[in-house]
């Protein structure tokens, strides 16, 4: 009797697959039936669509209804799907030309009032169907900004159903006031309507092109407000081991008494970063789309994230997980940025183990029954741990009562494989009060430290061009040995630390990288003998006889 086709996009991790949404009327008893593998918030959407459409002022067919979801193989979950099998109903119910809807995508969950509700993972949704080919998208209007960051899409942003409904048969838009969201604010507060772009009916249109984050591009900075450096009291060797870390992507560890400045140290390194590129923007950006980050009014993830669970974090939380298809951990929350593990001996040691395949490979693969998820996590992690449990273990008359097997144990639960995955091994040691009370002078700010971070990986990155990595921290080993070799004999230090069994050999070739790294902002064409000590010392924490000073002083 009536059938038409639209479409809709389902996301599987951070990816997006797009899926025909089919609308079949035939004669007979009047039952409504959802196909194509839908999860239960699927299989409610036949409820909250019956009501949306009846309240939206439009007759519900009473005829037997089909509505497949294809391809059927492919795992459907969320409230989503809502928009898109509402319009293909009432096209094929004949209140919409079908043609109208055919090469439309549509995300977006129906409340029973016919009010279109925000959902998660639009960005990574909207590339999704770029990518397929489509050039138009309907979402909700709290969402319109983030689905306009794809470029070469036109965006309608809309608040109800009748709108829809208004603008698919060239009919007057009805006014409609904003939802009311808890956690979130107005969204024309929330500066998500362009102007002039039907300001009192409540639709946002981002014709193909319009960027909504105000035409930023690569390089330039996301929000203002970083702590900064300048804070932090002495500590010229971990002021220094930030600077390397941020400069090369290496992976730092902490270790000193409470009230050192390990926290301060690792909330200070966002500072010091590049700002994103686009491209990484964006792989953000569809990070925290999918997994319901994102804050209101900011569409687009311009810094780098930083991300510090709690100790008491799960397995599932840190890695990825969850019922049904798993989300993204934190890990993946800081992809392109920041994990920091504060108190890391208090984690799971299972927890902490199950770091070691996405340092390496920067991806997180989760099988779970419902099938098998590839989450980015490319990170650099930042691990900050006292000595003992009491934290007095090593200071001259503390008086630290840890037995030695205690210590042993607290220090052991940081295990070989992952620490060998670490390329700076810090010590803070307490604030010597001259530095506390200032009379030791006032360090570096962020914005000095991160000029140089900025040459340093410039260098790097002409270096590495046409390869498949972008820092120092990424380059295999059998690559920085053959490829781009330190010069003669400045591996020799190096050598007879890993025939006395201090390093192993990924942690000569970690040496390498940082080495490498500590060149680059020296600005020098390659590692000498002096970089390459300064990489061991900050490695192995055995001083070589260099200080180590900023940019590079010895």
């Amino acid at each position: 009797m009536g059938f038409a086709r639209t479409c809709s996009v389902a996301l599987v991790g951070v990816e997006g697959v797009v899926v025909e949404v089919q609308a079949d009327l035939e004669a007979g008893l009047a039952a409504f039936t959802l196909v194509g593998l839908p999860d239960k918030t699927l299989v409610e959407s036949r409820d909250r669509v019956r009501a949306a459409v009846v309240n939206s002022g439009a007759p519900w067919p009473q005829k037997k209804l089909t509505v497949g979801l294809s391809p059927a193989s492919v795992p459907k979950s969320g409230s989503g799907f809502d928009l898109a099998v509402a319009t293909a109903i009432l096209s094929a119910a004949e209140r919409i030309d079908p043609a109208v809807i055919a090469d439309l995508v549509l995300i977006g969950e129906l409340g029973l009032d016919g009010r279109v509700r925000p959902v998660r993972g639009i960005l990574p949704a909207v590339l999704a169907a770029a990518d397929a080919g489509y050039r138009q998208v309907v979402v909700p209007e709290q969402c319109a900004a983030e689905a306009a960051l794809v470029p070469d899409v036109s965006v309608l942003g809309v608040r109800s159903l009748r709108q829809l409904l208004a603008v698919l048969t060239d009919g007057e838009v009805p006014e409609e006031e904003p939802p009311v969201l808890p956690g979130r604010p107005d969204p024309m507060v929330a500066g998500l309507v362009l102007p002039g772009a039907g300001l009192g009916t409540g639709l946002a249109r981002y014709p193909a092109g319009t960027r909504p984050d105000g035409g930023r591009g690569d390089g330039e900075p996301g929000p203002p407000g970083l702590p900064d450096l300048a804070d932090v009291a002495g500590q010229r060797l971990a002021r220094r081991a930030l600077e390397v870390a941020a400069a090369g992507g290496h992976h730092l560890y902490l270790s000193g008494p409470p009230g050192a400045g390990k926290t301060m140290l690792a909330e200070r390194l966002a500072g010091i970063l590049p700002p994103l590129t686009r491209q990484e923007s964006l792989e953000v950006t569809a990070v925290h789309s999918v997994a319901g980050t994102l804050p209101p009014g900011e569409p687009l993830v311009g810094g780098p994230p930083y991300c510090a669970p709690h100790h008491s974090a799960t397995l599932q939380s840190l890695i990825g997980g969850g019922q049904g298809l798993p989300r993204p951990g934190a890990v993946s929350l800081a992809h392109r940025g920041i994990l920091f593990l504060d108190e890391a001996p208090e984690f799971s040691s299972r927890v902490l183990d199950a770091l070691r395949q996405p340092l390496e490979s920067g991806h997180v693969v989760v099988a779970r029954a419902a099938g098998v998820v590839r989450l980015p996590a490319r990170f650099l992690m930042v691990l900050a741990a006292n000595p003992c449990p009491c934290g007095r273990h090593g200071l001259v008359g503390a008086g630290c009562e840890c037995p030695p097997s205690v210590v042993r144990r607290y220090q052991g639960r940081l295990s070989g494989p992952l620490m060998d995955r670490v390329d700076l091994r810090v010590a803070v040691d307490p604030v010597a009060r001259s530095d506390l009370m200032g009379r030791g002078g006032q360090g570096e700010a962020s914005a000095a430290v991160a000029a140089r971070v900025a040459t340093a990986r410039a260098r790097a990155a002409a270096r590495l061009a046409g390869t498949p990595w972008s820092v120092n921290g990424e380059v295999p080993g059998h690559e920085l040995r053959t490829r781009w070799q330190p010069a003669p004999g400045a591996l020799a230090q190096a050598e007879r630390d890993l025939e006395c069994g201090l390093l192993t050999a990924r942690g000569l070739d970690r040496v390498l990288r940082v080495a490498w790294t500590v060149a680059d902002l020296g600005g020098k064409d390659r590692p000498d003998a002096l970089d390459v000590a300064v990489a061991l010392e900050l490695r192995t924490g055995i001083a070589r006889g260099v200080p180590v000073g900023p940019g590079g002083a010895r």
